[in-house]
Formats: C-alpha cells, structure tokens, sequence
C-alpha cells in the first residue's frame, strides 16, 4: 500500500510503503515524474500494489510495479472521502512503527478501510472509527468498553477516561472523566467488533460523540495530533453536540476530542 510520496532530486520519488512482510518500507522511484515513466500513476497514494525492489546502499530501488487495487480512482474526487482515506494512510504510518517491522494485520485493515471508503460500502466516519480501533487493537492500545478499564469490573459502564484507558465504573472514575450518551460505548464496541447491524441508524449525536472519544482515545497514545483530523472534522455535515472533554494526567483538558460543526 503507498502511503506518501517525497520529492527527491529533479525526477525522483521517496515512496513510503505499508508491505504485509516487511511493514513499512521506504524505497526510491527513479523518473517517476516524468511524463515517459514507465511507472505512470500506479504509485500514487491510496494505490494497492504488488512491487519489486531491488537493495540499494542506503534506499531499495522500485524496479517493477503492478496495480491490484487503484482506490484513488473513487476517493480523491470526494473531499470527505478523501481526508478519511488520508486519515487512514497517516494513522497507519503512526502505528507501523520501525522500518522493516513485519505488519500483516495493519496492512490487511488498511486495505480493507481504503476499500470500504472507496466502495461506499458504510458511512465514512464508521469506516474510520472502526479501522481506528482497530488498528488500536493491533498497537495494544484498545479502549476497554465492556469492562471498566481499572478494577476491569463488568459493564456497561457510563464514564470514559482516556487516560484510565476506556471505560470505567463509578467507583475507579477519575476527574474529568467524559460522560457519554446512553449507547455511545455501545456503538463503539460494535465498530470495533465489526457488528455493523444497527449502526447505520444510529443518531448524528452517537456518531460525533464516538468519533470524539475514539479520536482522543487515540491521540492519547499517539502523543501527537493526526494533520488530517481538522480536515475531517470541518468535512461532516453532522451538528456541534456538547461532550465532556478528557483530562490529561497533569490535569489540563484534552483538547483532541473530535467534534463536528455545523456547515
């Protein structure tokens, strides 16, 4: 999978690549960008392919590529689409960790996340709230939901702290800890079980406090703020709805709880 592409020299490409064997692997296209490339747009971001590399001293060279699933095609002329997919490819990078890391699971959910957004199959804001749980369960870092997140006690519980880890139960909730709609922690838990029935009913002010708490969730972890949520975020049409904000371990409030305003 090509997450992102870096100029470098007059022709050339830096291209990052998600693999299944070697997890992230950065490797020069040469002549890329120019119009007699053999490589036309196949390594573009978005683009799902299979590509041989030949070592190199310090990069591996890209020497043949051949496409098995161009998703740009039906996301890049979609603004909502398009930042969700670019969400994806971000997130994915972000969790991939060291180069030449082995990451089959990430990149079978970041295919499958591009695929859905380019098929239409399901909302978007579902397609990325389920693939970033997801791709949190890979990384260790899912939020609890079923069971409180401290003293692990059997839900369902009200409260949810991102710094505690998910949900927590009356007695183990810390300050600041957000209070969710009835059937928010519900709907997460089907997104990231892929329990999709039901989910498309579920009302805007579910969706945007899910969005909210997963996107916190993981900026938490993450320690640093995706580019592409702003983007998102001013994309969805669904009204502004109030949510507690999480708070930080130093007790500042965390300003990464994603919301959607009215357009």
């Amino acid at each position: 999978m090509v997450l992102r592409l870096h100029k470098l020299g007059e022709a050339d490409h830096i291209v990052t690549l998600l693999t299944r064997q070697f997890g992230l692997v950065r490797a020069v296209a040469k002549g890329v960008r120019r119009t007699t490339s053999k490589f036309g747009a196949r390594l573009e971001p978005f683009a799902h392919i299979d590509v041989q590399l030949l070592p190199g001293k310090n990069l591996d060279i890209i020497t043949q590529v051949q496409t098995v699933d161009a998703f740009a095609t039906d996301i890049v002329d979609d603004y909502s689409r398009y930042t969700t997919a670019c969400a994806v490819l971000e997130t994915a990078e972000r969790l991939a960790g060291e180069e030449r890391a082995p990451a089959p699971q990430l990149q079978r959910l970041t295919v499958g996340a591009l695929r859905a957004i380019a098929e239409q199959a399901r909302p978007v804001e579902f397609v990325l709230d389920a693939f970033l749980l997801r791709a949190m369960g890979y990384a260790g870092w899912a939020p609890a939901l079923e069971e409180c997140a401290r003293c692990s006690a059997p839900g369902p519980h009200r409260a949810f702290h991102v710094a505690a880890g998910g949900a927590v139960c009356t007695y183990c909730r810390p300050a600041g800890a957000a209070t969710p709609s009835p059937g928010v922690l519900d709907l997460m838990e089907a997104l990231l079980r892929g329990e999709w029935g039901g989910t498309d009913s579920a009302p805007a002010t579910l969706r945007t406090q899910a969005s909210g708490l997963v996107a916190a969730h993981l900026q938490w972890h993450l320690e640093r703020q995706l580019r592409t949520l702003p983007l998102i975020e001013r994309s969805r049409p669904h009204a502004a709805v109030e949510v507690d904000l999480p708070v930080r371990q130093d007790g500042t409030r965390d300003s990464t709880t994603r919301t959607a305003n009215s357009a």
